[in-house]
């Protein structure tokens, strides 16, 4: 899913926890892929931010250029106003976005 289409609250929101583990059957399973999920996330984020500002970057740092640079602001603020990784992905997990499987559960239920 496209982090940047998700339509995540920009500040913090309060879930009914019955919602959260209603789908694995145990809330800190569901935190723990609510983590992973984040953290993945929040790499995506990291290393488009990186690419797009490689563009910008210059071998001599001249005063002019430093301060008359609005187009890397301009891509900073967007990057800043973004959800954080961990809303983005409490917001997949509420919709069924996320994909995760259970190596263990796999196991009890072939065997």
């Amino acid at each position: 899913m496209d982090y940047k289409k998700v339509k995540a609250p920009t500040t913090t929101v309060t879930h009914d926890l019955e919602q959260l583990w209603k789908e694995t059957g145990n809330i800190y399973e569901s935190i723990a892929i609510i983590g992973k999920r984040a953290n993945q996330l929040s790499l995506e984020i990291k290393n488009d931010l990186q690419r797009k500002l490689q563009d910008f970057a210059s071998t001599n740092d001249n005063m002019e250029e430093v301060s008359e640079n609005y187009e890397q602001i301009e891509l900073s603020r967007y990057y800043e106003k973004l959800p954080k990784p961990t809303l983005i992905a409490t917001q997949e997990f509420m919709d069924g976005d996320v994909y995760y499987r259970n190596p263990a559960k796999d196991k009890e239920n072939l065997g």
